[in-house]
């Protein structure tokens, strides 16, 4: 599959937590860092995802906003 994206991150899912119409979707990108995601169930379910399975996760932002203390 060919993307436009460039803000792919690679990683595997650590934990699936399913809700009746969208599941919590947790992706390792490195030891300790992760992404969360927020899908439909019924997405989960036709790509077959599961904990271990190796995804990238798909950044779309117009703005990447920094702050500092």
């Amino acid at each position: 599959m060919k993307v436009s994206a460039r803000n792919l991150i690679p990683g595997k899912i650590k934990e699936i937590t399913m809700g009746p119409v969208n599941a919590e979707v947790v992706v390792e990108v490195a030891p300790g860092i992760e992404v969360v995601s927020v899908i439909t169930a019924h997405s989960v379910k036709s790509m077959g995802l599961k904990q271990g399975s190796e995804v990238k996760a798909m950044v779309k932002a117009s703005n990447v906003m920094l702050a500092t203390d």
